[in-house]
């Protein structure tokens, strides 16, 4: 039949997707809204506590631990989230 797709796929039924759409938003590597948050804090640490070494050492190690996490699953802030809102099934 002619204007049929080839398998399961239909003619004019199908749109490129540009990468920008799917692909997640990173800043050096950690998801955008973790690096904020990361960075947020150390900052409330390092200014206004006036620890500096302590709010430098806070972001290099959550903003490590948030790259290691992201090139594990891009999607585990939304995860992580959904894990702690969900309450145990069994009580141990």
């Amino acid at each position: 039949m002619s204007g049929q797709g080839t398998g399961d796929r239909i003619d004019g039924f199908e749109a490129p997707l540009h990468m920008s759409l799917h692909a997640p938003i990173l800043l050096g590597g950690a998801p955008r809204n973790v690096a904020i948050l990361n960075g947020t804090i150390a900052a409330a640490i390092g200014l206004g506590l006036q620890q500096w070494l302590v709010g430098l050492l806070i972001w290099a190690i959550g903003h490590s631990v948030a790259v290691v996490a992201t090139r594990r699953d891009p999607a585990f802030p939304a995860v992580l989230l959904r894990h702690i809102r969900q309450k145990g099934f069994f009580r141990c």
